[in-house]
């Protein structure tokens, strides 16, 4: 028996990009299928600061297990059922905002990973098996091989931490949040700061000597995102449906009605 391979966690393990889309507005399952034929690796499905309901997420994640996107959802806090509760349901990966430490990386990671990895509960048939009956013990190293665990950066706390915390077993990838990073140092917006650009070193660093995959999120421009895919970085939340939604239909209307006036 095999688990469904975790599509991002194989592009990262091969030095490639994993591309993901931010889930703002999307509720329904051909979302997958859709992310699937657009090119894109992995669904950022954001529980943090929307208000998508778990059920809503779980299925989502369960049809892009279908179609070979890997579905990785944001909690919004540490309780290690924010986790499980979506891992149980389909999720391949997690994603925990605002870590600042050590020991909240290793109690996040725990959540995530089934022991002897982690502290994981099994809850029983497992989507990321097909439900197909596996020994319990095979079940739970099947499945831990294939789960993601990303903690977010989001601090200058965590920036100053990274060392430690990809030193943590169990994380596989340290993301910046850009936009919140900026807003705590009180440079909201201002990608270009230097300290910007040094906060990211730090990071790919301390994931090159710990063999963690380096992540980015807040920054969308051609150049930032060349920038910083030249930098190191392999994890890449590209966008969101809104944002794409934005920029084409404000192009679609202002194509049309440019058409007025001829």
């Amino acid at each position: 028996m095999s688990a469904v391979p975790n599509h991002a966690l194989h592009q990262l393990r091969a030095g490639k990009l994993a591309i993901g889309l931010g889930l703002r507005q999307a509720r329904t399952v051909d979302t997958a299928q859709i992310a699937k034929t657009c090119g894109f690796d992995w669904l950022f499905i954001d529980c943090e600061h929307n208000s998508m309901d778990p059920d809503t997420a779980a299925q989502i994640a369960a049809a892009s297990l279908a179609v070979g996107v890997t579905p990785v959802v944001r909690v919004a806090g540490f309780e290690h059922w924010h986790a499980s509760r979506m891992l149980d349901n389909g999720a391949q990966g997690i994603v925990f905002p605002h870590v600042d430490g050590a020991g909240e990386a290793q109690r996040v990671a725990n959540a995530c990973r089934f022991p002897p990895v982690g502290k994981r509960s099994m809850g029983g048939g497992l989507q990321q098996l097909g439900f197909a009956g596996t020994p319990v013990g095979e079940a739970a190293r099947l499945v831990n091989e294939e789960t993601l665990v990303v903690v977010m950066i989001e601090s200058p706390q965590g920036v100053a931490n990274c060392e430690e915390i990809a030193a943590v077993p169990g994380v596989d990838a340290l993301l910046i949040g850009t936009n919140d990073f900026c807003f705590e140092l009180g440079i909201p917006g201002q990608f270009n700061d230097p300290r910007v650009a040094e906060a990211y070193k730090k990071v790919i660093a301390a994931c090159r000597r710990h063999g963690k995959f380096p992540g980015m999120g807040g920054m969308y421009t051609p150049e930032l995102l060349e920038r910083h895919i030249g930098m190191g970085v392999q994890l890449i939340l590209a966008g969101s449906d809104f944002s794409l939604l934005m920029q084409a239909a404000t192009a679609r209307a202002t194509l049309v009605r440019g058409l007025e006036s001829k």
